[in-house]
């Protein structure tokens, strides 16, 4: 019978697992660091605050057909001439602050975007594909769990750039109160960590 080095097996696993895996354990230090420092900071920032404290009223009443409604206004105006929601939304004061946020990462944020406490994008830094985050883990295993949550998306490769990114996800907080009001998603290039 021929035995298998423990060395050899483990090596051999390693080379079976997709790249993604093998990268978000790499990662998972630093990005945790992140989350609960440079993205906590600009999560809790008035402009993002304000925004999605300002949503939280005009979206209290919504039920799912009305969400659903937005979320698919949304999708139709990606590829649309008229984009009066997505106008709105990228024209704000916060989306407006993410975009310098984004620009002044020096490429290591892809992507920042934050929602009102139903999920519904409040703020971004650039167009999502659509506008309700509320089915996704991104929002589910954040804002939900409160104050303190992180979660980290699959490691994607971009296929134009091929860089490889994660979302870091939390739980956006007012400041004053304490209170969850949101969450933040951040694409972070792993090539720049």
């Amino acid at each position: 019978m021929t035995r298998i080095s423990p060395l050899v097996a483990l090596a051999a696993t390693v080379l079976l697992l997709p790249v993604g895996a093998t990268l978000a354990a790499d990662y998972t230090p630093q990005l945790t660091a992140l989350a609960h420092g440079k993205i906590k900071e600009f999560a809790e920032s008035p402009a993002v605050v304000a925004a999605i404290v300002a949503q939280n009223a005009i979206t209290a009443s919504y039920d799912q057909a009305k969400i659903d409604t937005l979320d698919k206004q949304w999708k139709g105006e990606v590829s649309a001439a008229d984009k009066p929601l997505i106008t709105a939304t990228m024209g704000n004061a916060a989306s407006k602050y993410l975009v310098t946020i984004q620009d002044g990462s020096q490429g290591l944020y892809t992507e920042i975007f934050a929602t009102d406490n139903k999920g519904l994008n409040a703020a971004q830094s650039s167009v999502t594909s659509d506008y309700w985050q509320g089915d996704e883990d991104k929002f589910s295993k954040t804002f939900p769990l409160g104050a303190d949550a992180v979660f980290f998306g699959k490691v994607e490769q971009d296929e134009s750039t091929q860089q490889f990114q994660q979302q870091v996800s939390i739980t956006v907080t007012d400041p004053a109160s304490g209170a969850a009001i949101g969450s933040i998603t951040v694409g972070v290039n792993l090539d720049q960590l």
